[in-house]
Formats: structure tokens, sequence, C-alpha cells
């Protein structure tokens, strides 16, 4: 039995996870796949990290080997799970910690708004104060969709003495209140907030939620922050914005990762940046490896567990 883990850039799946334990061979790839179909073939279990491969039913139907697809994390929407059940392949998820993300985005606030990356560099160049921080009491939170992640940093902002809005499609003013916020329509979020983050679920429908016109409403110098989906946010023009100054941008997220080398974001101004790491600690990677361990061991007894395409 041969077992593949994706996407482990940091090589520690079998740290966090006791995959020995197993008694299979069990391959590690560290870098995204080039070829999936070829580099998969004779693999009967994949571990995948999340969404960052895509299993759409063409590769899928490429994989007549594969019995097992682990995904981290309680969905994916990277696999096609009709076609998994339909090729006779098991998918199974594992559990996630929300508090990962919602922390993340507290760390890039406070990085922007306190320009942390800036006067880090600048002191070890021998500098002294050379910026100058926004503070967050009695500024304005907005929020992109208020589900679970959103509900988190809602209560973080309420706790630092901002005022919080938010906004959805089908935000109702008491659900709103419900999770710590004032439900307001989308133009005036971006129009009063000092600080939106974005909280949603990518979907055909959501894809491109924020883009140019909602960027053109916000503040000056207010901060846009993505730890979401980068589909969800026209990057290129938050990117366009932040380098002639009109607003701040923090992202955790983009559209190709990893981010290449030569990306003009990497030089953008105004903006802090982090490889996708707003749901890597400790605490979550015991929680994805473990359950994938344990996963497998199910199947491989017969019982699966978590079955995402029943």
């Amino acid at each position: 039995m041969r077992v593949a883990i994706l996407d482990d850039f940091q090589r520690v799946a079998t740290e966090f996870g006791d995959f020995a334990g197993l008694g299979v061979e069990t391959t590690v790839f560290d870098r995204p796949l080039s070829d999936p179909a070829a580099q998969l073939a004779g693999f009967e279990i994949v571990v995948a990290m999340r969404e960052r491969t895509r299993f759409p039913a063409e590769l899928l139907r490429r994989l007549p080997d594969l019995r097992l697809l682990v995904s981290t994390g309680r969905r994916n929407a990277a696999i096609d799970l009709e076609a998994a059940r339909e090729c006779g392949i098991t998918a199974c998820s594992t559990g996630y910690r929300p508090a990962a993300a919602a922390e993340h985005t507290w760390a890039l606030i406070l990085a922007a708004l306190r320009h942390v990356p800036e006067e880090d560099a600048n002191l070890r160049a021998g500098a002294w104060q050379t910026t100058i921080g926004t503070e967050l009491d009695g500024a304005t939170l907005g929020l992109v969709g208020l589900g679970n992640l959103g509900t988190r940093v809602a209560r973080v902002g309420a706790a630092f003495g901002m005022d919080v809005l938010a906004w959805s499609t089908n935000l109702t003013p008491e659900r709103a209140a419900q999770g710590g916020a004032r439900a307001v329509g989308k133009a005036e979020l971006f129009e009063r907030s000092d600080v939106v983050s974005i909280h949603y679920a990518l979907s055909q429908r959501s894809r491109g939620l924020v883009g140019g016109a909602e960027i053109a409403r916000m503040r000056p110098g207010a901060l846009l922050v993505n730890t979401s989906r980068a589909g969800l946010l026209d990057t290129a023009a938050a990117a366009e914005a932040a380098g002639r100054g009109a607003i701040r941008l923090a992202l955790d997220v983009f559209d190709l990762e990893p981010l290449p080398a030569d990306d003009p974001l990497r030089s953008t101004p105004n903006s802090v940046l982090t490889g996708h790491v707003g749901y890597v600690t400790e605490q979550q990677y015991r929680v994805f490896y473990e359950d994938a361990v344990e996963d497998i061991r199910a199947f491989l007894a017969g019982a699966p567990v978590r079955v995402m395409n029943p």
C-alpha cells in the first residue's frame, strides 16, 4: 500500500502524524505537483493539503489505483466529490481549528497598522522610531462575511474598542448582532471602515466579491486584509491601490501559490505579505495529520470515518 502526502512544504507531516505506524510506504511531496496524473500513478492513498492540489473528475479518472483521498480540513472545494464516488474513491476529511486563521488575521492587522516589519528591519539596520502607527481603539472594522472566522475576528475587534460592521449576502441585523457586529450594506462597509477583513466562502457566486469598485470606496489609508481565499479579491486592483498609496494591504493568500519570486506583489509598498500560513500552527498540524492517520487506519480496517462522499 502506497501513500502520498502532498504539499508538505516544510516536510513535517510525518512528525505530527504516525504514518510509520500504519505499515505503509509513504512518499512526501514538498513542492506543488507539476503532473499530478503521472506523479500520483500507483498510489492507493493520497493525503491532500486543503485545496492546494485540485482533483477534478478528469484527474480522478486517470488515477485507477487511488482508493482513498484524505483532505485536511472539514471540506475541500477542489475535490470533485461526486466524480470520486463514481470512481470508487472514498474521500475523507480531518478536523480543523478555526482559531489559527482568526489569530493570524490580527497578526497581519497589527503588523500593518504598527509597521512591525518595517520597524524590525530599520532597527536591525541601526535606525530608531522611523514610522508612526495607527491605533485600533475607536476605529471601524468592516467584516466581509460573519461566519465562524468572521465572528472570532469581530470579538477581538470589539475587545480593542472598535466599532464592528459586517456584510454578507444574507446577513440579517439579528444574526450580525449575535456575531458582535452591526449589519450594513456592502458599499457602506467599504466607505466607513478603517480596516476591512475578508472572511467568506469561495464559490462561483462569490468569486471576485471584492473588486475595483469596492476598493475605490475605501477611505484613504484604510487597510484591506485577506486571509480567506485569493479568488474572493481582485488582488491586482488591491495591489495597484496600495502601490499608489490609496490603501494599505495585508495578504496571506494569492492567486498563484507559492507566490513566484518575480511576482510584483513582492515589491508592492504599503503591504504586509505572508505565505498562506494562517492555518499553519503546531496545534493545527497535529489535528490534520493525526486525523489523516486515523482516516487511513479506519479505511484499511473497512470502516472509514469522516467520509465526505458517502
